[in-house]
C-alpha cells in the first residue's frame, strides 16, 4: 500500500520536483515564429519528434480542448501511438497539453508546460517542463530516453524555425 507521499505525490495538479523532466534551449528566431512552429498544424508535424522518426498525424486541432492525435514511427519501424490534448494555448507565451498514448484514460499520460520568452536580441528561450503521474514513471522515461529525444525535438524545432524566419 502507498505511504502518503506517494499518494500526494501521484496528484497530477500538484507540481513535483522529483516527477519533472525540464528541458531548455534558445531558438535563434523570434518567439511569434517559435509560438506559430508550435502551434500551427501545417508545421508542428513537420518538426516534431526525435532524430529519424517520422510522424503520421490522424487528428490535429491546436486550441483549448483540442486534440493532436498521431503515430510516431521509429527508425526501426516501432509505431508509437500519441494523444496531446490542449489545456493552455496562451499566444505568444505558453502552451499546456496533456501527453500520452492514444486512448482514452492513459495512466501514463503526463503534463508538458511549454514557454516561450524573448530575448533582447530577438532570439526565443524555450522551456519545455513534463510532469510525470509518479517518480518511477519519470525514472523510466529518462532511462528510455526522454531527455536525449527531447532535445533532438528541439533541435530539429531550431533548424525548422530557422528556414521559417
Amino acid at each position: 500500500m502507498p505511504d502518503a507521499s506517494e499518494k500526494a505525490g501521484s496528484d497530477r495538479n500538484a507540481w513535483a520536483l522529483d516527477r519533472e523532466i525540464v528541458l531548455s534551449r534558445v531558438i535563434a528566431a523570434p518567439r511569434s515564429v517559435v509560438f506559430k512552429a508550435w502551434t500551427d498544424p501545417k508545421h508542428l508535424p513537420l518538426w516534431f519528434g526525435p532524430a529519424g522518426f517520422t510522424v503520421e498525424t490522424q487528428e490535429i486541432d491546436i486550441r483549448v480542448g483540442g486534440r493532436w492525435r498521431f503515430v510516431f514511427t521509429a527508425p526501426d519501424g516501432t509505431r508509437y501511438t500519441n494523444r496531446m490534448v490542449f489545456l493552455k494555448v496562451e499566444a505568444p507565451r505558453l502552451l499546456e497539453m496533456d501527453h500520452g498514448s492514444d486512448k482514452d484514460d492513459d495512466p501514463a499520460r503526463f503534463r508538458v508546460t511549454v514557454t516561450f520568452d524573448e530575448q533582447s536580441d530577438g532570439k526565443t528561450v524555450l522551456t519545455l517542463r513534463q510532469l510525470h503521474p509518479t517518480k518511477a514513471q519519470r525514472d523510466a522515461g529518462i532511462g528510455f530516453g526522454a531527455v536525449e529525444f527531447g532535445y533532438q525535438t528541439l533541435d530539429k524545432l531550431a533548424k525548422y524555425t530557422a528556414a521559417m524566419a
